[in-house]
C-alpha cells in the first residue's frame, strides 16, 4: 500500500512539474506568436492592397488649381538628378528615390509636400509612407507624376538648379 502511495505522489510531483513546463512554453509561445503577428498583420491588413491604397493622393488638375489660388506647395522630385536639372515641376527641390532614405530630414514637416516621379505609383506610395513614419503628416502622392503633369500642358521650371 504504502508503494503505491509513493507512485501516486510521484505522479503527483511529475505532473506538477510538467504543468509548470507546459505553461512556460505556452507563455513563450504567445509572445512569440504576438511578435510574429504584429510583423505580419500589417502585410496581412494590405493583403490584395497596394501600398498606394494607404497614402494621400493629390491628383496633377487638384494640385494646379491650388497652385493658381496661390496656395505654396513644396514639390519633392524623387527622379534621378539629371532629369530634374532637365525640368520639374515649379520650385520642386530634388531627392532622388534612391537617396531618401539618407536626406529624409531636407522634407519639410509643415506646409503641403507633393511627391512625384517617373515612376510606378506603388514606388512613390512607398516612400511616402516611409517619410510619414519619420514624422511627416504632410505629404502627398501625385499618382500622375512627371509625365501627367507635362501630358496636360502645366508649367515647368527649365533652368538648371
Amino acid at each position: 500500500m504504502r508503494n503505491l502511495q509513493q507512485n501516486d505522489e510521484t505522479l503527483r510531483r511529475a505532473g506538477r512539474q510538467l504543468s509548470a513546463c507546459v505553461r512556460k512554453l505556452l507563455t513563450r509561445l504567445f509572445f512569440l506568436l504576438q511578435i510574429l503577428s504584429a510583423a505580419v498583420v500589417p502585410a496581412a491588413a494590405l493583403a490584395g492592397h497596394g501600398v498606394e491604397d494607404t497614402v494621400d493622393n493629390l491628383a496633377a488638375e487638384r494640385v494646379k488649381q491650388l497652385l493658381d489660388a496661390g496656395e505654396k506647395i513644396i514639390f519633392i522630385d524623387l527622379r534621378p538628378m539629371k532629369d530634374f536639372q532637365k525640368s520639374r515641376l515649379p520650385g520642386a527641390r530634388s531627392i532622388p528615390v534612391a537617396e531618401l532614405p539618407k536626406r529624409f530630414g531636407e522634407v519639410p514637416k509643415t506646409g503641403r509636400v507633393v511627391l512625384y516621379c517617373d515612376c510606378r505609383h506603388a514606388e512613390v506610395a512607398d516612400r511616402a509612407i516611409f517619410l510619414e513614419y519619420r514624422g511627416n503628416r504632410n505629404i502627398f502622392v501625385m499618382p500622375e507624376g512627371y509625365a501627367g503633369w507635362v501630358n496636360r500642358g502645366f508649367p515647368l521650371d527649365k533652368a538648371a538648379r
